[in-house]
């Protein structure tokens, strides 16, 4: 094995939309659960993310639509302020870097990524390469979303390793010849990476 490749929210990072939308609440006379109808479950988040939606246009379109009183700067900085370590995986990645070229696949945007490359750089520090889905314009789990990732990792794709939260993705990572691992916290991940011919 060459290459660990790390998904980033809900594996490096866990994050939750919920704090930015309580937080708007007081700009508004819709609920956080219509904001989240309104902005999560459609077409414009997905737009942000693989890069065809400018960071002021989307937040335009999220202030229109959410009827809120606040302003860009505002929503943005609510957007970003969502990410909290995960333990397990920030401890691991220092531990894995002498020994694997260290990759990190994010389906995420430029409000986000923006902020929690800031707020992990001492993870990042650890992180040989970057493939962030509103830079290449394609989102897991669309295999070329994984063949992005595979020019930057070191090996054949049978000696790449993927960690992920969402089956699906890992699926497709597996399509490429990548091993996987769907992830879960606490869930005897140091077994499976042993299993996947990974020393730690």
């Amino acid at each position: 094995m060459q290459t660990v490749i790390f998904d980033f929210g809900n594996v490096v990072g866990f994050f939750d939309h919920w704090r930015t939308l309580r937080w708007l609440e007081r700009f508004t006379d819709m609920s956080a659960e219509d904001m989240y109808s309104t902005i999560y479950t459609g077409a414009l988040e997905e737009a942000l993310e693989n890069g065809t939606l400018g960071e002021e246009e989307f937040l335009e379109r999220f202030r229109q639509g959410c009827r809120l009183r606040c302003t860009a700067a505002e929503l943005a900085g609510a957007m970003a302020d969502i990410f909290w370590p995960n333990p397990e995986i920030c401890g691991l990645i220092p531990k894995l870097k002498p020994r694997y070229r260290i990759l990190l696949g994010s389906n995420t945007n430029i409000i986000h990524s923006r902020h929690f490359r800031r707020q992990f750089a001492d993870v990042f520090a650890h992180i040989d390469a970057l493939a962030l889905s509103h830079e290449i314009g394609v989102r897991k789990p669309k295999v070329e979303f994984f063949q992005h990732c595979q020019k930057h990792a070191a090996g054949e794709p049978s000696e790449c390793l993927f960690l992920d939260d969402i089956h699906e993705n890992v699926a497709s990572a597996r399509t490429l010849g990548w091993k996987g691992i769907v992830y879960r916290p606490n869930d005897g991940l140091l077994e499976q990476l042993s299993a996947a011919g990974i020393q730690v």
